[in-house]
Formats: structure tokens, sequence, C-alpha cells
């Protein structure tokens, strides 16, 4: 068993809100790629990027109250810390593997609800940066699976699946004080974001979303 807490809820989203996020149109993935359609609200529910999007808005309204009560749960001490939310619907092809990784520091929870198709592969999640597999979140359509991002620990990967084209939507509580995680973490700032510069794509990723 892996040594940190993983959340799973099943029938997480309401059924209007599973079918809106499934039917959001944008890019398709190429087989060994992943494609994103993804907006930023702030705490005080402004997009700061993205377009104002009626279904990402409708998910947010729905929600982040309850995202917020897991981070809580989860790891109470970066609740203050909380910014914004990042909320994406990504495609992944069929031939694409994400590395194994801890996610960027920016991510207060971490948050993956399977969207489509019936059958596909979930999510995996590591004790170290090695390919042996401690903990398999196994696919199930509508599951949420969520835990809160610590430097060097909550490893974790995913990859498509040779049934087609996965589907989810990604719901991450952020934040700017990145210095302040790694004081809550008691991991050292610039050893941590050094990391990331040094990791062409993982750094390429945090780029994106910050």
């Amino acid at each position: 068993m892996i040594n940190y807490k993983i959340k799973i809820l099943d029938n997480f989203l309401q059924l209007k809100d599973f079918d809106a996020l499934n039917k959001l149109e944008f890019s398709p993935a190429p087989e060994n790629g992943v494609s994103y359609f993804t907006c930023r609200i702030d705490k005080n529910k402004n997009f700061i990027n993205g377009e104002n999007n009626s279904v990402i808005k409708e998910a947010f309204e729905s929600y982040n109250d309850s995202l917020l009560k897991i981070l809580q749960e989860m790891n109470v001490d970066k609740l203050s810390l909380y910014d914004y939310s990042m909320i994406s619907v990504a495609r992944t092809g069929k031939n694409f593997k994400f590395p194994i990784h801890d996610d960027t520091p920016e991510k207060l929870l971490s948050g993956v609800i399977y969207l489509n198709p019936e059958k596909n592969s979930g999510t995996n999640f590591f004790d170290n940066k090695n390919p042996t597999v401690k903990e398999k979140i196994d696919w199930k359509k509508n599951r949420a699976v969520f835990f809160s991002r610590e430097e060097r620990k909550t490893w974790h990967s995913f990859e498509g699946h040779s049934s087609g084209e996965r589907k989810v939507l990604i719901y991450n509580l952020c934040t700017r004080k990145l210095k302040k995680v790694f004081n809550v973490e008691n991991k050292n700032y610039f050893y941590g974001m050094l990391r990331y510069k040094l990791n062409p794509y993982i750094f390429k990723l945090f780029k994106r979303v910050i």
C-alpha cells in the first residue's frame, strides 16, 4: 500500500453535468498525445483564463465547495492557500503514456473524474518513482479520485488504452503561493522548483497552468 491518502468517490457528478462535460467539443487527441479544454476560475468566481464556458462554470458552482471540503479533510494546512480552480476536460490518445510524477506544486488538491468510454485505464499510484504499481485505481465512469499533492511523495501516472480515446474531467484546486506550499510540506522551495526546470516534460506542463 502507498503511504499517502487517496479518496475515491463513485457517481461523483450529477447526471446532467456528466453528460454536459462528455459532450464538450474540442480538438481530439492524437493517438500518442493529449488534448485539453482548460479554464481557470478564481475564488471570487471570475474566469482568469479560457472562455467563460457555461459547462465549466456550472461544474465550478456545483462542486468547488465540495472539493474545498475534501482538501480540508486531506490537508487542512493547505486550505488557506487556495487561490483558483483549474478545470479541464482532457482527451488522451490510446498510445499515450504520462510518466510517473508527483504533480506540480501549485496543485493543492488533484482530482480526476473518469468520463468516457465504458472501458479504459484508470490511475496508477506508487510509493516512489519506480515502475512497480502499489495501488491501481480501476476505470469506472463517473468515478472521482482525489489526493493532495506532496513533493516527491504522491507519485502517480496514467496512460491510454487500446479501447480508444480516454476522456476525463481534471479538477484541481490551486495556489500561487508556492513558497508557502513548500513550507507546509517542510521541503526546500529552491530545490523543488529546480526539479521542474530540469525536467523539460513536466516543466512544459507546469508552465501551461501557472
